[in-house]
C-alpha cells in the first residue's frame, strides 16, 4: 500500500491543554495506524513544549513545532492568523506526490469532523 500523510495543525496553546482533536487522533489512531497514513501534529508551540504536550497526553504520532521561523509551515498552508500570531485549525491529506487530497480549516473552537478525514484516506486507498 502507498503511504501518504495526514497533516494536523493547530493554534498555539499551552501544553496542559490538548485539542479535542488531538486527543481523539490518539483514540481512534487504530483507524488510521496499518492504512498508509503517517498522522503528523504541527504547532506554533516550542519543541519542548510540544515533547511535553506529547509525552503528558499519550500521542503515538509525531508533534512538529512551526515555532521558527514562527508559523512558516502555516502559512504556507495558509491557515496562520497574523494578528494573533498563532495557526487556526487546519486538517490536510496529502498523497506521496505532496498533492493536497483534503482540506479542512475550522475557526478556534469550532470542532473538527474526523469522520471527514477518515472518508478521505478510505477514498484515497480506493
Amino acid at each position: 500500500m502507498t503511504s501518504r500523510s495526514c497533516w494536523s495543525s493547530t493554534r498555539s496553546r499551552s501544553a496542559a491543554s490538548a485539542p479535542a482533536s488531538f486527543c481523539q487522533l490518539r483514540d481512534e489512531f487504530a483507524d488510521y495506524d496499518g492504512k498508509g497514513v503517517q498522522v503528523l501534529g504541527v504547532s506554533v508551540d516550542t519543541p519542548f513544549s510540544l515533547k511535553a504536550w506529547a509525552e503528558k497526553e499519550g500521542y503515538q504520532f509525531p508533534l512538529l513545532s512551526d515555532f521558527w521561523p514562527h508559523g512558516e509551515v502555516a502559512r504556507a498552508y495558509g491557515v496562520f492568523n497574523e494578528q494573533a500570531g498563532l495557526a487556526v485549525r487546519g486538517t490536510f491529506l496529502i498523497d506521496t506526490s505532496g498533492v493536497v487530497r483534503f482540506a479542512e480549516v475550522n475557526a478556534p473552537g469550532e470542532a473538527r469532523d474526523q469522520q471527514g478525514w477518515k472518508k478521505a484516506v478510505a477514498e484515497l486507498a480506493a
